[in-house]
């Protein structure tokens, strides 16, 4: 995304912080980035985890948000890793503690507002999150669903464009 991004003159544009582990941080981390913007004109894209926090963000700013192979229900996903574990894409050690795993529930929604605003990405062959429940807590959104694939959609860069369009089409 952030090669897109350059590539379209647009670096200025793009922010991806990495996120703590902590839910309430994380939030508080994007509030704080976006400090002083017109948050209804920004896109968040979020993924895993990440695709929670941007469709809380989203639901808050009243802004556009694409996910890919969201959480949907990460109180329920996330209570069997609490403990030391490692990040997805790397080997890089971390902690999920319990206080962490309380804050989710604050983030939780139990509908989502003006599905125009939202661009789902779901990839069936995700060993991780159910795509089918990320399709049902989306309805009416604008839904890719990707044959195969896996959890961080390994073939991310064959659907740039498509997030491009929906990013500029608000």
């Amino acid at each position: 995304m952030a090669q897109a991004m350059q590539r379209a003159g647009r670096a200025d544009e793009f922010v991806c912080p990495q996120l703590p582990a902590s839910p309430r941080l994380a939030i508080e981390l994007a509030q704080q980035l976006t400090a002083g913007w017109d948050r209804r004109e920004t896109t968040i894209i979020g993924s895993s985890l990440g695709g929670f926090y941007a469709t809380w963000l989203a639901e808050q700013w009243q802004c556009r948000a694409v996910l890919l192979n969201p959480a949907t229900k990460p109180p329920r996903d996330l209570a069997s890793y609490v403990g030391v574990s490692t990040l997805y894409h790397s080997n890089e050690v971390f902690e999920f503690t319990d206080e962490y795993a309380h804050e989710l529930p604050h983030y939780s929604l139990t509908a989502i507002t003006r599905p125009e605003r939202y661009f789902l990405i779901a990839a069936t062959g995700d060993e991780v999150l159910d795509w089918r429940e990320m399709v049902a807590y989306y309805p009416g959104a604008k839904q890719l669903v990707i044959q195969g694939s896996d959890h961080g959609i390994s073939e991310f860069p064959d659907y740039i464009d498509q997030v491009m369009a929906f990013c500029d089409a608000g």
